[in-house]
């Protein structure tokens, strides 16, 4: 069973920083693109970050600039790195992958940006 659990939200000031991390587990984690979306109470759910098998990375306009996507192949691990938060970044934030044509997603992991 694939399974991808995010870790890492939580409350910080607007202009501070928080590390995300996604662990994955019952996939080949090397072969798979792996991606961070977030939805926000009344919103679409968005894509912020991808980033691909060979490390090519995409981000969202709105967070370009702010965010870092990365990996650890030997980890099994995807982190987005958020730095300089913005009250609009506030969103349940979701690791994603795609295992042929279905979609595969974590809990979500509550980012609240607030003073």
């Amino acid at each position: 069973q694939v399974q991808l659990v995010e870790s890492g939200g939580g409350l910080v000031q607007p202009g501070g920083s928080l590390r995300l991390s996604c662990a994955a587990s019952g996939i080949i984690f090397r072969f798979m693109a792996m991606g961070w979306y977030r939805q926000a109470p009344g919103k679409q759910r968005e894509l912020v970050a991808n980033i691909t098998t060979t490390g090519s990375t995409n981000y969202a306009d709105s967070v370009k600039g702010r965010f870092t996507i990365s990996r650890d192949n030997a980890k099994n691990t995807v982190f987005l790195q958020m730095n300089s938060l913005k009250p609009e970044d506030t969103a349940v934030y979701y690791c994603n992958t795609r295992v042929g044509v279905r979609d595969y997603w974590g809990q979500g992991t509550q980012v609240t940006v607030s003073s």
